[in-house]
């Protein structure tokens, strides 16, 4: 087990607040940036319960959380079923917000790292680096890359990036797709984090709505996402299975 990380169904999550991991990933841009050599990047994963359900089941997803450099509590489930388990976890760190947090500080000079946006449809990562320079004065979005994409096309995708000079790739591919594309090609990625950031962009361009603050604040937020897009009803039914797969695990 990693430091500072506990067993939810197999997959080691991180015990930070929201400002620790904001801090943890960002010494880490700094190291990369202060050395002039971007060596060892980062995997970060944003793990809500849904994902760490889909992890018991699909083998190649579980190797990339264990294997991840930091795996964040993104959601209430994740949070209740560490304490369920008996372990402190101070609040979850919801992906969508991180990625505000790592946008807001990215200018500041003791900072200063320069950020890529990959996925999404066409056109949703140019918008969200819009929304980003207008929220954010002076945070330099170096490169956008839509999500549309075949096997063909990754080795110049892996060059665009590495060409762009950004610190911080966001791969808003999708879950599993954006954890197994990020750990395929990180080794050749000359950057010093990345994180699977799943809707995030789309959020953020204004192509998808995030629930309103008072659901976040009940822990609602999924139960929106299942209201606006019913397509994801299918997926949600994992959130039952998790609840049980926990109860069971605590005894």
């Amino acid at each position: 087990m990693k430091k500072n990380t506990v067993d939810i169904l197999g997959v080691p999550v991180a015990t930070y607040t929201m400002r620790e991991a904001r801090d943890t990933i960002a010494r880490q841009l700094k190291e990369g940036r202060e050395s002039g050599e971007k060596k060892n990047p980062w995997l970060i994963a944003t793990a809500n319960a849904e994902m760490i359900m889909m992890a018991t089941v699909n083998r190649a997803l579980m190797d990339v959380l264990n294997s991840a450099d930091l795996v964040v509590p993104d959601g209430a489930g994740t949070v209740w079923a560490a304490h369920e388990l008996g372990y402190e976890m101070p609040e979850r760190v919801a992906g969508y917000d991180l990625v505000q947090e790592l946008l807001k500080i990215a200018p500041e000079e003791e900072n200063g790292f320069k950020v890529f946006f990959f996925g999404s449809a066409p056109g949703v990562a140019d918008a969200a680096k819009a929304k980003a320079e207008s929220l954010y004065p002076g945070v330099q979005v170096v490169g956008c890359r839509n999500g549309f994409f075949t096997e063909a096309d990754e080795p110049e995708i892996v060059k665009e990036i590495n060409e762009s000079g950004a610190d911080l790739l966001l791969c808003a591919l999708g879950v599993p797709k954006q954890e197994i594309w990020l750990q395929k090609h990180l080794p050749q990625l000359k950057i010093s984090a990345a994180i699977g950031v799943g809707g995030t962009l789309d959020v953020m361009a204004g192509t998808v709505k995030r629930a309103p603050l008072w659901m976040q604040k009940a822990k609602l937020e999924w139960a929106y996402r299942g209201i606006l897009q019913p397509s994801r009803i299918g997926r949600l039914m994992a959130l039952p299975k998790f609840v049980l797969a926990v109860k069971k695990a605590k005894h």
